[in-house]
């Protein structure tokens, strides 16, 4: 049940990193509003608090969240930009995960 509440955290965490980039990007390379920038700044503030409620250092925390990035990047791929994902692609999304549960449950010290 740890590990399920530890990903479910980095996964609405790498959500909020990547609206928050994906806006802006959206206003640079599309010409969209510049009214979407106001959304992405609160998305990047709500990813920052979402790093801080993880409970362990901020290091460790950082790198058991590159998995769950790299999944939420490429579901995003998939879902939003409507890009088929490789077989590569999912290899390595499992790959990011199991490195994410050896980091995330890890014994205490």
């Amino acid at each position: 049940m740890a590990f399920f509440k530890i990903a479910s955290l980095f996964f609405i965490t790498a959500l909020a990193e990547i609206v928050g980039c994906y806006l802006p990007w959206l206003v640079l390379k599309q010409g969209k509003t510049v009214w979407l920038l106001a959304p992405a700044v609160v998305s990047l503030a709500l990813f920052a608090w979402l790093l801080t409620l993880h409970p362990t250092a901020a290091g460790r925390t950082y790198a058991a969240y590159g998995g769950a990035y790299i999944c939420v990047a490429l579901l995003w791929l998939r879902f939003v930009d409507g890009v088929a994902l490789t077989r590569f692609d999912i290899a390595g999304a499992v790959l990011a995960l199991v490195g994410m549960a050896v980091i995330a449950l890890q014994p205490s010290q």
